[in-house]
Order: C-alpha cells, then structure tokens, then sequence
C-alpha cells in the first residue's frame, strides 16, 4: 500500500492502480510514478491540473546523494539544441536531458557548447524539481523541522537557536534540502503558510518573506494554496 497526505494525515491507496481519492473537496488522481520502480508514485490535484510526487520512502535521501550517485538513478540523452546564431550555432548533440527513475521527473540543459556544463546545469535543475514536486509525509503532532529546514531558516525564528551554522540561502547548492522539508510541512498543513509559521516557532510574516526570497519555492507554495483554494502569497 502507498499513501497520499491529505489535511495532515494519509490515504491509503494501492500504488499499482490509479485511483481517486476525494477529502476536503479536492480530488486526488493517485498514480504509480511513471518508470519508477520503487513504489513511489504521483498525485494530481485534479481541480487546479497540479501534480507531485510522494514517496514511501525518505525521498530526501535523493538529495544528498552525490552527483555521481544520483546519475546512477538516472538516464541521461544528449541531443542537438539552438544555440547562439552565426557561426556560433550550436552544432553538436550538447544539450542534455535527465530523467530520473524513481520519480519520473526530468530535467535538462541546452544554454551551453559544453555538453559537460549541460550536464552539471541538468543535474542541478533536477535536484530543484526533486525538492519542489517530490513529498515525503510529515508527522505534525510529533514534529521536529530537520536540521536541513533549520539551516535556511531567518535567526530571529525561535527554533533558529537550536541549530548551529549561518543561515544558507537559495544560491546554496544545499538549499533545495531545506526547501523540500518546507514544502512538505505546507503540503502537510493544507497550504497554510500560518499554520507551518507555528511548528517552525516564526511569524507568518517572516515564513512568507522566506517563501517570496526563492522564485521556484514561492510557486511551488502557491501552486499548493491554489489546489486549496487559497489565495496567492504576494
């Protein structure tokens, strides 16, 4: 069995069959993950036509692989893409396109001649896409933020003081960590940017400018409060 956060909690459902799922009047298209063999599989808010991923497992743990480890759960096809006109025009199959098993998810680069720095520039896209589609579920009445969510916390959040370190922001490559464990937290609290300000001992004010400091999490954040009905963060 396979289960799918709703409102906090989970639904079951068997992860080889499509199914609906309907709770607090959203509709939930439960599928297998497309190529995954791993028992992850996807969730399509019907209502909005916004999708995720969730795991039975700590899907976490795709983050912290190495490059080289994470390559090893991907296919990756080189092909040829437009580049800068003139003589300068991208001739050679350098762009680059990942997929990754487990998930489904894909990620690709063609901006540069060097097929190399396509693939550096992929793999680091596919890592945001992880954090941003890929769901672990969130225990609310026994949880504790993880040290990757503490880490791009502002200093001035209560919680901030149990983690030793400087605050990282978004041009940190370690950053996607933090952001999936938040979008985790807000899927797991219906979209509620105030509800997650609480269990991470921080003003909504202060959460929603940490939201609105990354263009990739503030619409990941409102893509989930508009399959919720809520209104966008601004």
């Amino acid at each position: 069995m396979a289960t799918a956060a709703m409102g906090g909690g989970f639904v079951n459902v068997m992860k080889s069959v499509d199914h609906i799922v309907r709770g607090n009047g959203v509709s939930l298209l439960v599928k297998a993950a497309p190529t995954s063999t791993s028992g992850n599989f996807f969730v399509s808010l019907k209502r909005r036509g916004w999708q995720l991923y969730c795991s039975n497992s700590n899907s976490d743990s795709y983050l912290k692989l190495r490059d080289e480890e994470l390559m090893r759960q991907c296919e990756m096809e080189t092909f040829k893409a437009s580049g800068p006109g003139g003589q300068h025009r991208n001739k050679r199959e350098s762009a680059v396109r990942i997929k990754h098993l487990p998930t489904g998810i894909v990620a690709q680069a063609v901006e540069d001649r060097s097929q190399h720095k396509n693939r550096a520039s992929a793999l680091a896209r596919l890592r945001t896409l992880i954090a941003l589609k890929v769901r672990n579920p969130v225990p609310l009445r026994t949880y504790s933020p993880p040290a990757e969510l503490l880490q791009i916390l502002p200093p001035n959040s209560t919680l901030r003081a149990s983690h030793s370190g400087p605050q990282i922001g978004p041009n940190n490559p370690k950053f996607v960590l933090g952001m999936q464990a938040l979008l985790d937290l807000i899927f797991a609290v219906e979209g509620s940017v105030s509800e997650a300000a609480k269990f991470l001992g921080m003003s909504t004010g202060a959460l929603s400018r940490l939201i609105l400091s990354d263009g990739s999490l503030w619409m990941a954040v409102n893509e989930l409060r508009a399959s919720k009905g809520l209104k966008p963060l601004k």
